[in-house]
Order: structure tokens, then sequence, then C-alpha cells
């Protein structure tokens, strides 16, 4: 069973517990995000996984490019190893920009996140034939130009398009470009979006 440290909302070390205790009594838990960053004429664009629709939490909804638990024995840095178990890209630790804690919390019945995640930051333009999806993590990857998630989640824009690639089956992928808005999306807080947009963009 994995054990994951936890902390107070102020993370001061409190111990160890499972997983399912960590969402069950809604301790502060440590966790590794990476979001990708494309540069692509002049414009800036951020990549999101399609989480699996077999996933407990949040299936089949849009979220951070890579992200995961830290285990009790492992630190910050041992989270890359989430970029390339989920999408299949190899990543050094040099070439990710380490953007600060940002704290998020949410509540659903039977399952609260409250997490301190380390964010980091790679400046990468990746083809959608390079990524290698993890079926029961990921089911596909998309890119929306930054601007635009800005304003669909702080300016009132209706919905966004989005072009990526989404597994159909059996390994078996499509192009595909889709037309989503806010529901689309893992509804992490407002605060959470607007501290992580800020740091991806400084």
């Amino acid at each position: 069973m994995e054990q994951l440290k936890i902390f107070n909302k102020d993370r001061k070390y409190l111990g160890t517990a499972s997983r399912e205790e960590v969402h069950l009594k809604g301790h502060w838990h440590e966790t590794f995000h990476c979001w990708i960053k494309a540069m692509i004429d002049g414009k800036e664009y951020l990549y999101f996984q399609l989480r699996s629709k077999d996933k407990k939490d949040y299936p089949g909804l849009l979220d951070i490019t890579a992200a995961g638990h830290l285990l009790s024995h492992e630190n910050v840095e041992d989270g890359i190893r989430e970029v390339e178990e989920e999408i299949g890209i190899k990543v050094a630790l040099e070439e990710l920009s380490y953007l600060g804690v940002i704290p998020y919390e949410k509540e659903l019945e039977g399952f609260i996140d409250r997490e301190h995640a380390n964010v980091f930051l790679l400046k990468r333009y990746i083809p959608f034939e390079s990524f290698t999806l993890q079926s029961a993590e990921v089911s596909g990857i998309f890119m929306v130009p930054l601007e635009d998630f800005y304003q669909l989640w702080f300016e009132n824009k209706t919905y966004v398009v989005m072009e990526g690639i989404k597994e159909i089956a059996d390994g078996e992928r499509s192009k595909v470009t889709i037309r989503v808005d806010k529901k689309t999306f893992v509804p992490h807080s407002d605060t959470f979006y607007k501290e992580t947009l800020a740091a991806l963009t400084k």
C-alpha cells in the first residue's frame, strides 16, 4: 500500500499515512506537477492531459500535463518520473524550472484532496506523435493557447478550441479538435489556476 508523507497546512511534517487514509481524512501531502509550455509562431501554448475514464478521481477531464503523488521515501526531484510514466517524455531535471509550492484544496463526497503541489515548468515543443500515453492514467494530450485558457477561466470566455490526440482503442490514436468549457477541466480552484498561470508566465 502506497505511503505518503503528511503535513499540516503550514507544511510542518507530521508523519506518514496510506494514500487511502490521506484522501479519506484530508491530510495535507506533497505532489509533483509538471506543466509543459511551447512557443509556436510567437504564441504560448499549454499541454493538458486527458485523464483516463478509468481513473477514480476526475475521470475523463483535462488536467496538468503530468502530475502525481510523492511517496514517503521520495524527495521532490523524484517526481520527475511522472513525466515519463504518464506521457512517455524523457526529461532531465536541469531542463525544468522550479516555480515553487502552490497549495491546493478540493473536497468531494468521500474524497478530500489537500496538496502542497511542487510546480515545475518544461519549455519544449513536443509533437503529438512523440507522446506515449500510460493508458490506465492518460487517454489523450491536447494543446491550448495560454491566453485562451486564461480568458476561459477568468474573463468569461465561454469555450476554447484545443487540438490534440486521443486514444480510441487498443493504443490506436486519432488527431482531434475539441471545443471545451470550464466543466471539461479538473475543477482546481480559481486561486490555484491564477497562481499557477502567474508562475508559468513570469
